[in-house]
């Protein structure tokens, strides 16, 4: 299935985001800078792509870190995984940290994110009492499972 997502490419964005294989889950987004960028262990920094996007009601755009940058510089996303709402107008930032040991450089123009967009339903609380018992897991929590099992 295909969704159509209206795009505007502000002067500076150096190109639309587009799909680098033809398996590829995420289309990889690229830093809309004018010079290097350097963000330091530790810093936080928000990267402008020049993309404004019209994303339809019932979908979300997501902005998820490349896992290769994730390991070889240690560059995250400061919000694990940034949410693009419908009715937002605004230009897409990549707000980036760098969880590594060195200062990475980021390079105009550079691919610096995967960009994802997944249906989300608007859902409707039901306050009740109390909520049924799960049997099998129960109250159980972080680590309950396992590591190995």
């Amino acid at each position: 299935m295909k969704v159509t997502i209206k795009v505007q490419k502000l002067p500076h964005c150096p190109s639309l985001p587009k799909y680098e294989t033809g398996g590829a889950a995420g289309m990889d987004i690229r830093a809309a800078i004018d010079k290097p960028q350097t963000i330091e262990p530790g810093e936080r920094f928000g990267i402008p792509t020049g993309l404004i996007l019209e994303i339809p009601r019932g979908y979300e755009g997501q902005i998820r870190a490349r896992s290769g940058l994730a390991l070889k510089s240690g560059l995250s996303l400061v919000n694990g995984v940034g949410t693009i709402d419908s009715d937002y107008r605004g230009e897409v930032l990549v707000l980036i940290v760098n969880h590594g040991q060195e200062p990475y450089t980021v390079e105009p123009g550079e691919r610096i994110a995967q960009f994802v967009v997944m249906p989300v339903p608007q859902i409707q609380l039901e306050e009740v009492a109390e909520i049924e018992k799960n049997q099998e897991r129960g109250e159980a929590g972080f680590g309950s499972t396992g590591r190995l099992d």
